[in-house]
């Protein structure tokens, strides 16, 4: 009898904690079949996706329906990023997010330019209070696009809960078919500590995978003694897409009992950074191959679950088991390996050489570096563990380790640029250089004085730059002192070969007018129905700036009836 009762009160438990969300609360966001692109929590560059990014039809324009009535609550427009962005909240506590879009419905629009006009900026923040701009489930709220830095046509949609998380929105009845079974592409295991082998080796093997009737997999058996890990690549496809997109969930087992998990259920923003410490980052930078790691690894990412050792495996000499790995996506289709592991000491160990510099990175210290005119500040926390770092300043390029080091925050870099004319300091910034060219590309640079800083995501190869030229500005569509009494809108293209346009303005008859900037065809786009001028003859100014201050002025007179 108790028993049973332990079995009801487990049930129960979990068939509550599965309804904890709402399953028909929230409508689709497009009049169209579902089809994804990019799924929830997939991995990206030094981020996981947090939301599902809808196929609109490789077309822009398609209505975006409101997913449950609701207040928007906020209104974002940046150039990168999101691009246009539109926040519903709702009485649930639940807010929807709706991402690079073309345009908002007519009402939210003129709410957005009366904004923008009276700011004199494209790019604003606005949060409309509660009662100000209400919506119904299933309302035009607008229109679908391929702003900011969408790579495609396609809608961007979340779900975030009180606490602005986001979550998976098929958690909430978003239904996307899928009848495949994840796939994976590779598996690795890990020697994990100074005393540990597999195969008789220090580092790491890829094991070979053999796919069986079915859809699971048999990896190739081996030799371990020690602490060890597994990583494996995987991915999964959703029906009428063939887009690679990520896995719902992970799981492994000892002997039959679990011992780790990955559950991409929800996470934070501020811990999606951890991307690069949960795959194998140096990996990734040399193989352009991202593979999971299926133990923590001094990770504090909350999708990690740990149910024994943070999924390190100890293996005894002469002893036997069976390590399995569960890949599911959403809809529970599911992908198994079985990888057989034989406990072998050995005697003979092929050891890899050991990294050591002058330079000690203690995690939990603060570390200054300087040489010549260069500092590298790093602060506790930056790294996962302590670490020899690289460090050499020769004339003003720093070199400071390879980019195969994942950080968990940022340090700092700072030049004294004493030893420079004033003409010279003005244009002077702080560069990345990448590729085997060495080509400099611009970090953000701040200056105070002679000192130049900027706060670094990433390690590298860095130095100081010049950039004298300023930036280009060309029409588009119209002619110098031309009647365009037809046009509806006005194209104007700018660019900046170097530091990248940092900001712009355009003013017709010396009133500002409000033009939209698609970075990625560096096109500035007025539209007449704004109706700024009245006027038959009309003297158009556009300024544009670039990130260390060069300046180009554009001017043109034009005509309209």
């Amino acid at each position: 009898m108790k028993l049973i009762l332990f079995f009801l009160l487990i049930t129960s438990t979990f068939i509550g904690a599965q309804n904890n969300y709402p399953q028909d609360y929230f409508g689709n966001p497009l009049e169209i079949p579902l089809i994804l692109s990019g799924n929830f929590a997939e991995l990206r560059s030094n981020h996981f996706h947090s939301g599902l990014d809808i196929k609109t039809q490789q077309r822009i324009g398609l209505k975006v329906l409101a997913a449950a009535d609701g207040y928007v609550s906020r209104i974002k427009i940046q150039h990168y990023g999101y691009g246009k962005t539109l926040y519903i909240t709702h009485p649930n506590g639940y807010t929807t997010v709706y991402a690079h879009l073309s345009e908002y419905s007519p009402a939210i629009e003129a709410y957005v330019k009366k904004h923008q006009y009276e700011v004199e900026s494209y790019e604003i923040e606005t949060f409309p209070n509660t009662g100000e701009l209400l919506v119904k489930k299933g309302e035009l709220v607008a229109y679908s696009g391929n702003s900011g830095g969408s790579g495609g046509p396609h809608l961007h949609f979340e779900i975030r809960d009180k606490d602005e998380l986001p979550m998976n929105p098929m958690l909430f009845g978003i239904e996307i078919k899928d009848t495949s079974k994840p796939v994976i592409t590779s598996l690795y295991a890990y020697p994990i500590g100074d005393s540990s082998t597999i195969n008789k080796s220090k580092i790491k093997q890829r094991l070979k995978l053999t796919p069986l009737k079915g859809g699971d997999y048999a990896a190739e058996s081996i030799n371990a003694f020690g602490d060890i890990g597994f990583a494996i690549n995987t991915f999964d496809r959703q029906d009428f897409g063939a887009n690679s997109n990520g896995v719902y969930n992970i799981q492994t087992f000892i002997n039959g009992s679990q011992n780790f998990e990955v559950d991409f259920k929800k996470f934070s923003f501020d811990e999606t950074n951890r991307l690069n410490r949960f795959i194998d980052y140096q990996h990734f930078k040399t193989k352009q191959e991202r593979v999971q790691k299926l133990f923590s690894d001094n990770n504090d990412l909350s999708m990690l679950k740990s149910i024994k050792n943070n999924g390190i495996l100890t293996i005894q000499d002469s002893t036997s088991l069976v390590y399995k790995i569960r890949v599911s996506d959403y809809k529970n289709n599911e992908s198994w390996i079985t990888i057989p592991i034989k406990g072998a000491k050995p005697n003979i160990v092929q050891n890899p050489n050991k990294k050591t510099t002058p330079y000690f990175i203690y995690t939990k210290g603060t570390t200054n570096l300087k040489e010549g005119n260069v500092s590298v500040d790093i602060f506790p926390d930056t790294f996962y563990e302590d670490y020899y770092l690289d460090f050499k300043v020769k004339n003003d390029t720093l070199f400071l380790e390879e980019d195969i080091v994942p950080l968990k925050k940022t340090f700092n870099i700072s030049y004294d640029i004493s030893k420079y004319s004033d003409v010279d300091k003005s244009k002077l910034y702080i560069a990345r250089l990448i590729g085997a060219k060495k080509y400099p590309v611009y970090e953000n640079t701040k200056r105070k004085g002679d000192i130049l800083s900027s706060s670094i995501k990433n390690l590298g190869t860095f130095a100081l730059a010049r950039d004298n030229v300023n930036p280009t500005i060309a029409p588009i569509n119209f002619k110098n002192n031309q009647w365009i009494s037809d046009f509806r809108y006005l194209k104007i293209k700018i660019n900046d070969a170097q530091t990248g346009i940092s900001n712009f303005r355009a003013t017709i008859n010396d009133k500002w007018i409000l033009t939209e900037y698609d970075y990625k065809t560096k096109t500035l786009t007025y539209d007449f129905n704004d109706v700024v001028s009245n006027e038959t003859k009309n003297d158009l100014k556009v300024i544009v700036t670039d990130n260390v201050g060069n300046s180009a002025t554009f001017e043109a007179t034009f005509y309209r009836k």
